[in-house]
């Protein structure tokens, strides 16, 4: 495990609920990723009867799981992932070579693991956690009354480690959403998953916090990460990953996807998406095969940290604006830094997680009420948010921009002067992705790529486009530009690496 997990989680651990397996061997794998409202027949396009769950009556005069249970464990399936093993070509075992077979495979063997997933169309629409099926050559689907299929995948976001995949299979059982938003702490909710490969189990506990995020309060590291985890007792261990977390109305409510823990197994408390968070992503893939993500295009912080370097901060709850990216909707709203952000359309956030959870509910070109706290004075802002390239367009397809990790802005006519160039873009901000991978740093101002010149971010985004969607999805990307210190640089990406 790397030191700064550490640092983040002291001697514990947060594993991830899916099981690896190398052929008779378990590894448990961590998992730093996180995480809108409920997916609507029209608006993802998904055949199942959608309904919100009614909150007027108590929680705890529902003890009875039977009903939930039932409802739950008909539309939750097996998934097993097979990834092929990625051996030397042509090794050859030396003691097999000279002594002959010596009772075990001298070639790497294929990767297993187990997972769960949850129906939520009838016609074969399946989620799960992006880590189940990540990486994966083929994909099995069990399901509950034990026929078993071939899966393909129709997207990912490994930003909330969610996935889409899709079954070939008519009338199939589902769960409807509930509303995760309403979940009240106390209240019982049940895990339904495959532990240990043991399918169709239900366990139940009560939601321990909501909002929960596992990175530190700071979200700086984390521009793209969405982490509002439900955080229940319900024992779940490897293999329930991307299970169903219900209420006891038998509504999808989240996506079991990690454990804290400091052994691998279950020991105490489990984290879930919410639905609110997880149906905006698949209904996102479903329609556009992209999440659209939209930004308020501010770096932020928890308001109780912030105030221990900003002694007039007056809000000890809610999301402290620390700055502003390029092109902020929120800057240009009149949302100014120091602002404590409380309240998204009158619903009331209490962390940048929080903050995270209500904004991605939303697209870009989307409007939205913030109500922020500054230094003592309520002020309401209505924002259009945007997306990371500061437009309001809808992105279709693979989507260039989280691939490469990055947004880009065109020269404006002043830094062209200022720079004796009359075409470029400048590199405003690096996420994970294929541009940190290759140690592009922000400020990068790209101007020639394949030959071609860049004028503006589409440009690019069309030569990526043209890679991926074209013949030759093994072209890479071959960029020459320079830093505002003069220096040229080049830089060669592999599209086609994982």
């Amino acid at each position: 495990m790397k030191k700064t997990w550490r640092n983040v989680l002291s001697v514990a651990l947060v594993a991830v609920i899916s099981s690896v397996a190398a052929v008779g061997t378990t590894a448990y794998v961590l998992n730093n990723r996180g995480a809108q409202s409920a997916l609507l027949e029209e608006e993802g396009g998904f055949k199942q009867p959608v309904r919100l769950a009614n909150y007027n009556t108590v929680a705890a005069e529902n003890t009875d799981f039977t009903y939930a249970a039932e409802q739950a464990i008909h539309a939750v399936v097996h998934i097993k992932s097979v990834s092929e093993a990625k051996g030397s070509a042509g090794y050859i075992d030396p003691l097999e070579f000279f002594f002959g077979y010596r009772g075990y495979p001298s070639q790497p063997q294929p990767r297993v693991g187990i997972g769960s997933g949850v129906i939520i169309s009838t016609d074969g629409y399946i989620i799960t956690n992006n880590h189940v099926i990540e990486g994966a050559d083929e994909l099995e689907v069990t399901l509950n009354d034990n026929r078993k299929f071939k899966a393909k995948v129709i997207g990912t976001d490994p930003n909330t480690d969610i996935a889409l995949i899709k079954i070939e299979a008519k009338d199939l059982k589902t769960i409807p959403f509930g509303d995760s938003e309403k979940i009240r702490v106390g209240e019982w909710v049940l895990a339904v998953g495959n532990p240990f490969n043991f399918t169709s189990t239900v366990t139940a506990g009560i939601v321990s916090a909501k909002g929960r995020s596992i990175m530190s309060g700071s979200s700086e590291q984390a521009v793209s990460k969405i982490e509002s985890f439900i955080q229940t007792d319900a024992a779940v261990n490897p293999g329930n990953s991307g299970g169903a977390l219900v209420n006891t109305k038998g509504e999808l409510i989240g996506i079991n996807t990690m454990i804290y823990s400091e052994t691998g197994n279950y020991a105490g408390y489990s984290f879930a998406v919410p639905i609110s968070i997880a149906g905006k992503v698949v209904g996102d893939l479903k329609q556009y095969g992209s999440v659209q993500r939209a930004m308020l295009g501010v770096q932020i912080q928890d308001a109780g940290i912030a105030s221990q370097k900003d002694q007039k901060i007056k809000a000890l709850e809610g999301a402290y604006v620390a700055e502003f990216s390029p092109r902020s909707s929120a800057k240009e709203a009149g949302i100014q830094i120091g602002d404590v952000i409380v309240a998204v359309n009158d619903i009331n956030v209490r962390s940048t997680s929080a903050l995270q959870e209500q904004i991605n509910k939303y697209r870009p070109g989307d409007k939205v009420r913030i109500k922020v706290d500054r230094y003592g004075d309520i002020k309401t802002f209505t924002v259009e948010l945007r997306n990371a390239q500061g437009g309001t367009e809808v992105v279709k397809g693979g989507d260039s921009s989280e691939v490469l990790g990055v947004a880009l802005n065109k020269l404006s006519d002043k830094q062209k002067q200022e720079y004796g160039t009359s075409y470029g873009v400048e590199v405003t901000g690096v996420t994970s992705g294929k541009f940190q991978d290759a140690g592009i740093k922000k400020g990068f101002i790209i101007m020639i790529v394949n030959n071609q010149k860049i004028v503006s971010p589409d440009d690019l985004f069309r030569i990526v486009d043209g890679i991926l969607k074209g013949a030759n999805p093994e072209q890479g990307l071959f960029i020459k530009g320079f830093y505002p210190n003069g220096r040229t640089r080049y830089y060669a990406i592999d599209l086609a690496a994982q």
